[in-house]
């Protein structure tokens, strides 16, 4: 803690809660303990290349022509940061100087650890979601008690059912079920693993978190009827404010999906922000005086273990709530209007 060098929070923030070509867990006697994934590349002038990321030793040298910028490198040859820029992989010239982009197009197909944790998830989701069923064609939990994680996952998918399904879908509920199922498992198991030390945070991503809006927005413009399109073209408001009403209800389609998609990317970026910040200011603090950083220390790591705790409540509310949400609007799409079957106050009450 005594280290008097600088300390650059923001940017040891967003390298955690970033894409990397590694995941990486910490680094013991300066030597980072990670695991290495595939890099897959293609330039035009050089065809394709695909190694081990541990090749570039967390930046250290170049391979195969290739180089990955790490903020050594880049300090200590005094690289222009608009053009070669941190965590990317550029061509070498034979010396295995980085060429810039315009010299050498490198096109990136790596499979980046966000790409792997998901797949990781849906392949834990799935076989999860297999096991359970397959204990259901066998009679077990219709015509006996449920057992083991049947038994823990049986009363979520009740609550789905009874709570988002039937209150906002009413009689429609069954046919929207397995997309609202899903989308809240989908979400919540990405969550959860989130929170583990050294991955990534996937729902953290506003693409990950876009395609999902999308998804839902395309579910809300098929289930729509021809009442729920009359609404938007023709208000039920006096005629002198039409013209105002019927833009405003056209962005209202395209306000929802977004609504989605920010909301699930802005609580579960923030959390991991607000961990990260806490373990900053140990290292802050003791750069500036080391008595001062070990007695700060334990106020700070209480502090990120509680903020952790609640990370945990917040990845099932915020599964809940994309999925809620998806239905009160899908709802809205098909019975017309917030005045249908109270979803007006249900959404405003979820808003809050």
């Amino acid at each position: 803690m005594s280290s008097a060098e600088g300390i650059n929070p923001s940017k040891i923030i967003l390298e955690h809660v970033g894409d990397a070509h590694e995941f990486h867990f910490f680094t013991f006697n300066k030597k980072p303990v990670s695991i290495p994934l595939p890099v897959i590349l293609y330039s035009p002038e050089r065809g394709w290349s695909s190694f081990s990321s541990a090749k570039f030793e967390h930046g250290e040298v170049a391979y195969d022509g290739y180089r990955l910028i790490n903020e050594e490198y880049a300090h200590e040859h005094k690289l222009d940061s608009s053009i070669f820029k941190e965590g990317h992989i550029y061509a070498t010239d034979a010396g295995g100087a980085p060429r810039s982009y315009a010299d050498v197009r490198v096109y990136d197909l790596s499979l980046g650890r966000n790409a792997v944790q998901m797949l990781i998830s849906v392949i834990l989701l799935i076989w999860i979601m297999s096991s359970v069923a397959a204990k259901y064609k066998k009679g077990q939990g219709v015509k006996t008690a449920p057992t083991g994680f049947q038994n823990t996952l049986e009363p979520v998918i009740t609550f789905i059912r009874d709570e988002v399904g039937k209150t906002n879908l009413g009689d429609k509920y069954e046919k929207y079920m397995p997309f609202l199922l899903s989308v809240f498992f989908f979400i919540l198991i990405y969550n959860l693993i989130g929170l583990i030390p050294g991955t990534a945070n996937v729902t953290g991503n506003i693409a990950f978190t876009a395609v999902l809006g999308i998804i839902s927005f395309v579910v809300i413009l098929f289930s729509a009827i021809k009442h729920f399109w009359g609404h938007i073209a023709n208000p039920p408001v006096p005629l002198g404010v039409k013209p105002i009403m019927i833009p405003v209800e056209i962005m209202g389609i395209f306000t929802k999906p977004f609504a989605l998609i920010i909301r699930l990317f802005a609580n579960m970026i923030s959390g991991h922000i607000i961990i990260l910040s806490f373990i900053c200011l140990i290292f802050i603090f003791g750069a500036m005086n080391t008595a001062l950083g070990w007695g700060t220390s334990p106020f700070f790591i209480a502090l990120a273990v509680f903020i952790y705790l609640i990370e945990i409540l917040v990845a099932f509310i915020q599964a809940y709530i994309f999925a809620n949400l998806t239905a009160v609007f899908i709802g809205q799409a098909f019975e017309g209007g917030h005045a249908d079957h109270g979803h007006g106050e249900h959404e405003d009450a979820v808003m809050v």
